[in-house]
Parts: structure tokens; sequence; C-alpha cells
């Protein structure tokens, strides 16, 4: 197929994706330039509708990255976040009750006081106001497709065509997309970006790290009846209905005006093949110390996405020729605490820092190794050492023993800043851990009630999801023989469960079975990028703008 060239732009710096890291590495830069009486273009593409339609967090956000950047936020009478912090639970669950483990046993970095409650796609809407009045472009709408590398060097992305139709072919709407050319291309696409996927294989970015880890997070927004409504309330959950050897945990938070942010977490590494991520939460809303707060509200929105898990000793080299990773592209969540936009906020001023000194010193399209070098003493470093070893503790060791064991590395760290454990390995990569059906016990799920616990479906149809269905499909099966010998004969087809938007179905059809994929109902959550047991399944951008359109999450 023969297409037209494609037009092209010129910038100081494109930034791939318009989170929380990715705005803050836009407005810094601009901050320096306005200090150092410079000038620097920055431009930000986006492949959501518009500025927060992608963004999913819990969210308990501290506010250190916010005051960093936006010292006076907090007197905006625009600002994002209203909710403090007012009270902090810890509870352990067992299937008929449960017990709160005492705040003074948990260690002082779990104290969420001071924290604000709130939504991170409010807080990404506000950034990008604020990166606008100092000048960004911002082009929500424009998925980046792919990665222009010459000479070795990253020298920018173009964006993806439109009006491509499912045969390959233009069709009437079809516009050729852009290049977007710079001195310095920034990735923040969130975790487990396609195209960061594409510039940490090329360039081995991971070469001595350990594999990167990850969990689902699968989250409902309510509105609840006012009594039940406790503004500031913090609440985490562990154990029920997971078993002792899946990691994972829930989050309440009560936020804004009757507002309570429910949220499941699952560790993809773990061995069932017939687990359902989105089942356990569902399940998890039963249990008689949770049901209650839910009785007479209203679910008004969902969403997924996957977490970046590995921390400290799975964060890639930042920085290849001609850009630089931040926050989640790079993996800076801290597992515990379950938080990562302050240090996506913190990693984008940090990299903004060291890539305006190269543009004044007059580089462009090397490595900015300062970056590198110098995140791991930042606060971003600090933060994420003292955690290292809670996810491979509970890994190795299950919830039970392997959180205790956490706690205990994180008041050592605390007190003494040393961990008799060192830094553990995280051990197999998430999708080596699944077993086969035949050696598992299938669990079983009931059937959901439509008013706690709900479908896929109807729950997708709040995340505001939507793509083009005359476009090629963005969930890429790269062997389906491989598919149905192995994904299916031998684990059960686990893809039809891990998937919490009912993207994926084996189909017994006229013709045999058949692998069936609703890439209608994607939220681009990239479960199935990172859990299929054969690495089978490539998530790429859909047409510019597609996928969810999430409210207040």
């Amino acid at each position: 197929m023969d297409l037209p060239a494609r037009e092209s732009m010129e910038f100081d710096v494109v930034i791939v994706g318009a989170g929380p890291a990715g705005l803050a590495t836009a407005i810094r830069l601009k901050q320096d330039a306005a200090e150092a009486g410079a000038d620097v273009s920055v431009v930000v593409v986006e492949k959501g509708s518009e500025v927060g339609a992608h963004i999913l967090s819990g969210a308990v956000i501290d506010p250190i990255g916010l005051d960093s950047l936006l010292p006076d936020w907090r007197e905006d009478p625009d600002r994002p976040l209203k909710t403090q912090v007012t009270g902090d639970e810890f509870l352990y669950l067992g299937p008929a009750g449960g017990m709160r483990m005492p705040n003074i046993l948990m260690p002082k970095l779990m104290d969420n006081h001071g924290n604000f409650v709130g939504s991170l796609g409010s807080v990404a809407r506000y950034l990008g106001r604020k990166a606008e009045e100092l000048g960004v472009e911002i082009y929500p709408g424009f998925a980046a497709a792919e990665v222009l590398i010459e000479d070795g060097k990253v020298v920018g992305i173009a964006t993806g065509d439109m009006g491509i139709s499912r045969n390959g072919e233009p069709n009437a709407n079809f516009t050729r997309g852009m290049e977007l050319r710079a001195k310095y291309t920034i990735f923040g696409e969130g975790a487990r970006g396609s195209l960061t996927k594409q510039i940490v294989d090329t360039f081995k970015l991971n070469a001595g790290r350990d594999h990167q880890k990850y969990g689902i997070g699968i989250k409902e927004l309510w509105q609840v009846k006012p009594e039940k409504h406790r503004p500031g309330l913090v609440r985490h959950t562990m154990g029920w209905p997971l078993k002792n050897e899946t990691g994972g945990g829930s989050w309440l938070y009560h936020f804004d005006d009757n507002l309570v942010s429910v949220g499941f977490v699952v560790h993809l590494n773990y061995k069932n093949p017939t687990l359902s991520p989105f089942e356990e939460f569902q399940r998890f809303k039963t249990h008689p110390m949770i049901r209650d707060v839910f009785e007479g509200g209203k679910r008004i929105g969902y969403g997924a996405r996957a977490i970046m898990e590995g921390g400290w000793q799975s964060v890639p080299r930042l920085c290849f020729p001609g850009g630089c990773l931040v926050g989640d592209s790079a993996g800076f969540v801290n597992v515990p605490r379950i938080k990562g936009s302050h240090n996506a906020i913190l990693s984008g001023m940090l990299c903004a820092d060291h890539v305006f000194a190269a543009l004044q010193a007059g580089r462009s399209h090397d490595d900015v190794t300062s970056y590198e070098e110098a995140w791991r003493a930042s606060p971003i470093g600090t933060d994420l050492k003292r955690v290292r070893n809670v996810k491979p503790l509970w890994s190795k060791f299950g919830t039970a023993i392997g959180v205790a064991l956490g706690g205990l590395d994180m008041w050592m760290n605390q007190l003494t800043g040393w961990s008799p454990f060192g830094t553990m390995k995280h051990g197999k990569a998430d999708y080596e851990s699944l077993l086969p059906l035949s050696s598992v016990t299938p669990i079983q799920y009931d059937r959901p009630d439509g008013i706690l616990t709900f479908d896929k479906l109807s729950s997708v149809f709040l995340s505001n999801t939507n793509h083009e269905e005359d476009q090629p499909p963005h969930l890429q099966v790269m062997d389906p023989t491989l598919q149905q010998a192995s994904e299916h004969d031998v684990y059960g087809g686990p893809s039809q469960r891990y998937c919490p938007a009912g993207v994926y179905e084996w189909v017994e059809g006229e013709g045999g079975l058949r692998y069936q994929i609703n890439a209608q109902n994607c939220v681009h959550c990239k479960t199935c990028d990172i859990k299929d047991p054969n690495q089978n399944i490539n998530w790429v951008p859909p047409e510019g703008g597609g996928g969810p359109n999430y409210v207040n999450m």
C-alpha cells in the first residue's frame, strides 16, 4: 500500500503521554526556560480523547510532587484535590470476618495522614491546563504509534494514521499521521507502554535489571448514601477472597460529595489459570465488613489498568540516545503504599532539569546520562529502596508471612537504613507463573446480582469505552495456532478470565473452536500483553481517541 509522505513538525522536546509524569516534564521544562530567559518548544501527544480520559488510579495522592512542581496549588480555587485523609485503616479479612491491624504497628511510611483523596484524572486535567498556560502544545486524540530512529538515535515519534479500515486500506476518512521530531523525546506512556516496550528492547535498557513485575488494578466509583460517607477515610484490606499464595488487596477511599473509590489489585504472578481478578473484586464487595458501605448506593464508574510492581530492582535504564523514560514507563510505583503519582511528577521534574541543561549546552539526540545517575539518590530512589523487598517477600512466602516480613523489613529500613534481606530478586516473569489447567482446582464464582456485584459488559459500559469499529485490530495474536495449542489446550483459556473487559472468548462454532477478540471492549489495561503465557498477544495503540473515557477516575 503506497501512502503519501507524512508531514513533520520540529520541537525541542516531544513528550508521549499526558499523564502526571509527562505533564510535569512539560511544565518543568517551561519553568526552567523562563528562569533562564530561554525558549524551549514542547509538545505532548496523548492517545486519549482528552487529557485525563485514560487516567485511572485509586487514588490517595502524596502531595510532595505537586508541592514541588506547583507550590501554590493548594491556594488555587481550581485545585483538583480537596479532601485530605482523616482516617487510616488496615484490615486483614477472612471469609466471614476480619481484624483491624493497629496503626501503631504500621511503618511510618504507610501513614496516609497529610495525603489527599481524589481523582488522578482530575489532577492530570489540572496539570494540562497549567502546561498550556505556560505555552505547552497538547494534542489529545493522537496516538503515538511509531518511534522514529535514525542512526541508532531516537529523533521523535509518528502519530498513527487515521481512517485505516480493518483490511488495512485507507477509507474515506483517511488522514496520514504526523512526524513529530525533537532533540529529545520523553516517554511517559504509563505501565507497559507499547513504544516504551520497543525502546527498552531496542536499547536493552533492562540489561542487568530484574524482571519487571505487574498487578492489575480494577476500580469502581460509587455514590453512596450520605450516612455511609466518611470524607477522608482510607481503608486497605488484604486476605480474603484471595488465597494466601495469591498477592493482592483492596482499597476504599471516601472523598468529595459522597463518592467512594473502591478497587482491587491482584498481583499478576498468580498461578491458577481459572482465577479471574474481576470476579475476585466482585466477591470482595460481598464481605460482611465491606458490603454495608454500598447499601443504597449507585455505581457510577468502572475501569482497570496494569500497575508496575517491580520497584527498585526492576527500574530500567532511564536514558537512551535521544530520550528518556519517566513515571510509570520507568516503574516508579511504591507497591505497599499503592502510590506512584508523586514519583511520576518528581521523575518528570528531574528529567526536565537534566534535559533542559542538555539543550542549553547545545546538545541533542544523545544520552542524558546525568538523569540516570541522579534518580537513585533522589527522593524517588529513597522512596523505592526502603520498600524494595516487600513484593519479593510477599511472592515467596505468601500473604500471611510475607506481609509480616515485609513490614519488619520496612521498619528496619526506616530505623536503620539497612535490610536483613539485602536486595531480593523477584524470580520469574509474571507470564511464566501460570500452572496447566490439569494441575489446579478450578475456581467457581457466583453469578452477579446487578446490585452489588456486576458482569463485565455492564461494567465496560460505565467506562465509556469506544473504538472505531472499522480499523485494524489493536490486539494482535502473533501465532493463532500456538494460542489454541497452549493458551487454550494447556492453560484453559486464561485470557477469558484475566481480561477485565470481556475482550477474549473461546467460542465453539460450525468451523470448530474460534478465538474471538472483542476489541471494542478494550479498556487499555494491557493485562493480556503481560500475562499471556507465551507472550503471544501484542497490544498496540488503536486509532487515536479510542478507548475509555474516564470521569473522576
